[in-house]
């Protein structure tokens, strides 16, 4: 399996571990150690340089489970790249952000009889009688961001959920607040509990945070992301009230919460150069959350996912599948991108896109120009 990177979250001394155990200062040494190697250009590939030949004339469906959701938008457009190097016919049906328009989306899917369907971040829990359809019907299925673990996942008979270690991820953007904070963060942390990867990820950030004696969880908001737009300016003035100066950090599992909330720091006079509160995200890398980064507006930092090339991941997938082989085990690394680093990997194009050459390795694993 090709997957060298254990994150640099685990080589800076595994926190989770010994962070207990030690004085406060070292566990913020430990946490400033590790987003200095997470910063780090991202230039050598890491992943595959095997597999099988590429399987001609493959028919695929992504189903989305929501195209307002920066995340699962930068997958389908990788994998739209990897479906025209490959010559295999891509469709994209929108789940909308509400479980029924997602079952009603995948049960046209399956009527399509395509050769995969993609689980573009989406719980599958919701779907276990049409997926077992699907299934039986000889359709593949792959995943993106279905369930919190990279890796294949049995109960649904998915062949393989690509994401980051969202666990990670979720440390990686915790120990930013740490590390800048210098071990005096006191933090709000946002997730939509509609999805499991979302709780578990505000979950890793909550340990950490209380890993650090010095810091501070004010409060665990669960507020649904498909109405971030109507929810989140009301409630930013809201916090300010409530909380005043104690509103020092936000920690977001998701980009989008930032969209909605920035405006209304900005109104306020909060939350630009360096003025507190201070907005990290687990996740997406979000073209507005990189425009936010790179002006000190709304938002100090993301981790950012590898999204384009998690669609090519899922296509290299989907060809293991179709040939009979096993997945590939890859899981990118947590990488942090803030203001110092955000010309790096893509940067200037407003997204995560790693300098490692990942395009050329998957086309040479398939035999592909």
């Amino acid at each position: 399996m090709y997957n060298k990177m254990v994150c640099s979250f685990f080589a800076a001394g595994l926190l989770l571990a010994s962070g207990l155990s030690q004085a406060d200062d070292t566990f913020v040494q430990q946490a400033k150690t590790a987003i200095e190697k997470a910063t780090a250009p991202v230039t050598v590939w890491d992943g595959p340089t095997q597999g099988p030949a590429l399987q001609p004339n493959k028919k695929i469906i992504f189903i989305a489970s929501d195209m307002k959701n920066g995340g699962v938008l930068g997958v389908k457009q990788g994998l739209e790249e990897a479906a025209k190097a490959a010559g295999w016919s891509l469709d994209v049906l929108d789940g909308a952000g509400s479980v029924k328009d997602q079952l009603a989306a995948l049960n046209q899917a399956i009527a399509r009889k395509p050769d995969g369907i993609v689980i573009g971040g989406w719980n599958p829990n919701v779907a276990k009688i049409p997926l077992k359809k699907a299934v039986k019907e000889g359709i593949v299925l792959t995943a993106w961001h279905a369930v919190p673990q990279p890796g294949p996942v049995p109960a649904y008979n998915i062949f393989y959920n690509v994401t980051s270690d969202s666990n990670d991820v979720s440390r990686m953007a915790a120990l930013y607040a740490v590390a800048k904070s210098n071990g005096t963060a006191k933090v709000l942390i946002f997730t939509d509990s509609l999805y499991q990867i979302a709780l578990d990820k505000a979950n890793a950030m909550k340990k950490i945070i209380e890993q650090c004696s010095g810091c501070q969880v004010l409060e665990f908001i669960d507020t649904p992301l498909a109405d971030t737009a109507n929810r989140m300016p009301g409630m930013t003035y809201s916090l300010l009230q409530k909380y005043g100066d104690k509103f020092e950090y936000s920690l977001a599992i998701n980009d989008l919460y930032f969209d909605f909330m920035a405006p209304s720091l900005q109104t306020a006079g909060k939350g630009s150069g360096d003025k507190p509160p201070y907005n990290i995200s687990a996740g997406d890398g979000s073209v507005t959350a990189y425009q936010r980064v790179r002006d000190g507006k709304g938002q100090v930092a993301t981790v950012p996912e590898p999204l384009r090339l998690h669609g090519w991941q899922l296509l290299d997938e989907f060809n293991r599948a179709f040939s009979g082989k096993q997945p590939s085990g890859y899981v990118t690394p947590a990488h942090l991108v803030t203001k110092e680093n955000i010309a790096a990997d893509g940067g200037q194009n407003n997204e995560f896109d790693p300098g490692n050459g990942y395009r050329d390795h998957y086309k040479a694993i398939w035999g592909v120009k």
